[in-house]
């Protein structure tokens, strides 16, 4: 499984990462997290509000800040 969280590198993109973090060990699945900040590359995939969430590159999130329990319904 390949998740990226994307943003600008602002407070509420590392809550994601670490709500991301979180979901993934306690579900224990084997997982590659990304965490993208380069916003040309961020345009790229269409994301127009960060933080976003892609779970194996599907835009499942975009503008909110997840809780762990929420982003285990994405995985």
């Amino acid at each position: 499984m390949n998740i990226k969280v994307l943003g600008g590198g602002c407070c509420k993109c590392e809550n994601l990462l670490e709500a991301v973090k979180e979901a993934v060990a306690e579900k224990g699945i084997a997982a590659e997290i990304e965490y993208i900040t380069d916003m040309a590359k961020i345009m790229e995939y269409g994301i127009m509000s960060t933080p976003a969430l892609m779970v194996d590159n599907k835009i499942v999130s975009m503008g909110r800040v997840l809780k762990a329990k929420d982003v285990l319904k994405y995985l």
